[in-house]
C-alpha cells in the first residue's frame, strides 16, 4: 500500500470514528477542507460513496460501514504495535485529551495542573467538561472520569476518590414554608429540582435506600437544568429539594448554615470518581504520569497500583 492511500484510510477511519469532518480533521492535524479532499480522493480511488453528508452530520454508507468495520481493527492495532515498541523509553510528551465530569474537574484535575505541567511540560493537557457519558474510544479522548457505577464496558478503571455520598439538601427559608420530608414518600407534597443527563435527555430519578428498603422517585418542581451551576443556585434561594453528589459547593453551604440536608437517613453512597481507559490502548507515557499525578503518586514515589474496578464495570 502507497503512503498516500494508507493516510486516506486513516483519514476515513477518524471521520467515522468521530461522526465529525472537524473533530478528525482537529485529531489529523488537517484543515477541513484538506480532510475533504482527502475523502474525496479515496471515495474517487475506490469508486464507490464511503460517506452520507449533510450541514450537521457525517455517517458512513453501507460500503462505507463495511469498510470501516474491516480496516479499523487493523489500524488501530499497528498504532497500539507503534506505541509499544517505542513505549519503554518514551517520554510524556504530546496532547492528552481528557473527557471529565465538571465535578471532578474542580475537585480532582483543577488543584493538580500547576505541579502537572511544572513535572511535564512536553504534554499539552485537553480536558473537556462534559456531564453526559461520552464515547471516549469514538471520539479521540485517551481517557475519562465518570462515577464509578456510569463507566462504558471494556474499560481498565482506575479509582481516584472513596464512594461519594448522594445528599438531599433545601433552604432553611424553603424548610419553613414547606416542612420537612421524613420519607421519600413525602416528596410529593415538595417542590424537586431536578437533574437532566446531557445527550439522553433523561431527567434523574432519586434512588433512596434504608435497611435494605429501596425507594425511587421521580418529582416535579420549578426546574430541570443539567448542571451544578444552575441547581445549587436554585436549591440556595430557596426553590425547592435537590438532590446531588455531595461536591465542594453543597459541601460549604451546608456547613454554614446555606443549606440544610433532609432524608440523611435515605441517602445512600455511590461508586466515587474514577478515571477510565480503553482496555485495548496502550498506556501512553503522557496519560501514565496524569493518573500519578492525580492520585499523588508523582509527590510520594508509590509503586503504580493495580487498577480497581468499579461496580458495573466487569
Amino acid at each position: 500500500m502507497r503512503g498516500a492511500e494508507f493516510a486516506e484510510l486513516k483519514a476515513f477511519v477518524a471521520v467515522v470514528d468521530r461522526a465529525s469532518f472537524a473533530r478528525a480533521a482537529d485529531h489529523l492535524g488537517l484543515s477541513r477542507s484538506a480532510l475533504s479532499q482527502v475523502i474525496r480522493q479515496l471515495e474517487s480511488r475506490l469508486g464507490v460513496r464511503l460517506l452520507n453528508r449533510t450541514t450537521r452530520s457525517v455517517s458512513p454508507t453501507e460500503a462505507g460501514r463495511r469498510l470501516h468495520e474491516r480496516i479499523a481493527p487493523m489500524l488501530r492495532d499497528m498504532d497500539q504495535a507503534v506505541a509499544e515498541a517505542v513505549g519503554a523509553n518514551a517520554r510524556a510528551a504530546g496532547t492528552l485529551r481528557i473527557n471529565t465530569l465538571s465535578m471532578a474537574a474542580k475537585k480532582v484535575i483543577a488543584p493538580r495542573l500547576g505541579r502537572f505541567a511544572q513535572a511535564h511540560p512536553e504534554v499539552v493537557l485537553d480536558i473537556v467538561i462534559d456531564d453526559g457519558l461520552a464515547d471516549i474510544a469514538g471520539e479521540g479522548f485517551d481517557a475519562g472520569i465518570r462515577v464509578g457505577g456510569r463507566l462504558q464496558k471494556d474499560m481498565v478503571a482506575v479509582r481516584l476518590t472513596p464512594d461519594i455520598e448522594l445528599l438531599a439538601v433545601a433552604s432553611p427559608d424553603y424548610l419553613s414554608r414547606s416542612g420537612e420530608p421524613r420519607t421519600p414518600d413525602d416528596l410529593g407534597n415538595h417542590a424537586c429540582i431536578n437533574w437532566r443527563f446531557p445527550g439522553s435527555g433523561k431527567v434523574a430519578g432519586w434512588e433512596f435506600t434504608k435497611r435494605g428498603r429501596r425507594a425511587e422517585y421521580v418529582g416535579e418542581g420549578p426546574l430541570i437544568s443539567n448542571h451544578q451551576d444552575i441547581v445549587v443556585p436554585a436549591a440556595l434561594q430557596g426553590l425547592g429539594i435537590l438532590y446531588a453528589y455531595n461536591d465542594d459547593g453543597i459541601a460549604e453551604a451546608l456547613r454554614d448554615g446555606r443549606l440544610r440536608r433532609v432524608l440523611a437517613d435515605w441517602s445512600p453512597t455511590v461508586p466515587g470518581l474514577y478515571l477510565y481507559y480503553s482496555s485495548r490502548r496502550y498506556l501512553r507515557p503522557a496519560l501514565r504520569a496524569f493518573i500519578d499525578c492525580l492520585l499523588d503518586r508523582d509527590l510520594n514515589g508509590d509503586d503504580h497500583a493495580s487498577p480497581s474496578q468499579p461496580p458495573g464495570v466487569p
